[in-house]
């Protein structure tokens, strides 16, 4: 049910795009228990005068390769979980496109199971 949005700059390939969402999915379904075909992943691509991070917040080094991954979920996982999933992605993500993981900037937005409707007017988990 994690409902992934994925935001960087304008300009990558279709290839690149790929591996950014099925990577991200992968890590999900090791680390967070995400049922198959459970894939709900929107994608923004930004103009440079749209994307507005700083480089080295916290003393990170970051590109103009940035990703932002920024995913609503249920507040279901552990500290634990989410360490693992943070690592995986970067790795995933550092495997396939290649990014470095500095440029890997990932936010949970934790929401309760009744929150969710899935279609038909119906929330499925409550």
């Amino acid at each position: 049910m994690p409902l992934v949005r994925i935001s960087l700059r304008r300009g990558k390939s279709a290839a690149h795009l790929a591996a950014l969402r099925n990577g991200i999915y992968a890590a999900m379904r090791e680390t967070f228990n995400v049922p198959e075909d459970d894939r709900f992943i929107l994608l923004h691509q930004h103009d440079a005068e749209e994307f507005d991070c700083d480089p080295n917040y916290l003393g990170i080094a970051r590109s103009d390769d940035l990703v932002i991954v920024q995913i609503a979920c249920n507040d279901t996982r552990t500290v634990a979980q989410k360490q693992a999933f943070y690592r995986r992605v970067a790795g995933n993500l550092a495997a396939d496109p290649g990014l470095r993981p500095e440029d890997v900037f990932i936010n949970l937005l934790e929401t309760a199971k009744e929150n969710w409707s899935f279609g038909n007017g119906i929330a499925q988990y409550a």
